[in-house]
């Protein structure tokens, strides 16, 4: 039996109503769902990383469930370079209900390093990009976006070397105080040491030495590294090179002259 041409055009005009005010109704009630994306936190996580977590409240009060809810934090510095990314990933929120989670991205300051680094010296702004996105009704897709900066808090800011004290030790040695000085606004404390090597003008190894460093966030720190040199082999001029080893990063050398 063959059906009208009628009655197929009838039927596929009352498809396309239906499915003009399915999309109409899906659409017009993004408006009912409410974000709450609470104040940015930056912590430390149990193996020495940089946690950045946003809690983010997702009420839905539309008409249809939302599916496949998606947040995405990609953390980049002021060049563009990838630091991190992060993703939270929600199945479903019914209609009527909401949910509270907590996104979290995490930043390893040795990776931080081989972009950079002059983040271990200098304060600076990392970049945030939030991606948001889901499916209205679990069917039609939506997506938004957003840009964000944090402050980089340098944890070595204005390391300094001073001026060498020299001082006889006795008939063929030198003792050497080499003072040291930075300022940690980092959003850790810091702790650690710091290994010194002086070569005079020829390259040569006269003497290393190491110390131990506390410095807590937002604070400066003050100390010296002792070292015994052969008064032969020091010269006027030379170098130093200096190595950092704590539980976020390692380091080294920064090479310093002296002289």
């Amino acid at each position: 039996m063959r059906i009208p041409i009628r009655i197929i055009g009838i039927a596929t005009a009352f498809f396309w109503i239906i499915l003009i005010v399915f999309s109409v109704s899906a659409a017009y009630s993004v408006k009912d769902l409410q974000f709450d994306f609470g104040e940015p936190q930056i912590g430390v996580t149990l193996d020495n990383k940089i946690l950045f977590s946003l809690p983010i409240t997702i009420i839905n009060k539309g008409y249809y469930n939302i599916g496949f809810f998606n947040v995405t934090t990609e953390v980049s510095d002021k060049e563009g370079f990838t630091i991190t990314q992060g993703t939270t990933f929600i199945p479903i929120i019914k209609k009527g209900e909401g949910i509270t989670t907590t996104h979290n991205a995490t930043i390893d300051v040795n990776d931080l390093l081989q972009s950079n680094q002059n983040y271990l010296f200098n304060n600076t702004e990392l970049k945030i990009l939030e991606v948001v996105s889901m499916r209205i009704a679990e069917v039609i897709p939506v997506q938004a976006s957003t840009n964000l900066s944090i402050a980089w808090g340098a944890p070595l800011y204005n390391f300094t070397l001073g001026e060498i004290e020299y001082t006889v030790s006795n008939q063929t040695h030198l003792r050497a105080i080499i003072p040291i000085s930075f300022e940690n606004h980092a959003f850790f404390d810091l702790t650690g040491s710091i290994q010194i090597c002086m070569y005079n003008s020829t390259n040569m190894l006269v003497d290393e030495g190491q110390t131990i460093i506390e410095a807590r966030q937002n604070s400066p720190y003050r100390g010296y590294i002792e070292l015994y040199v052969l008064t032969a082999e020091m010269t006027e001029t030379g170098c130093f090179e200096v190595y950092f080893l704590t539980p976020f990063f390692s380091y080294g050398p920064l090479v310093i002259p002296y002289g």
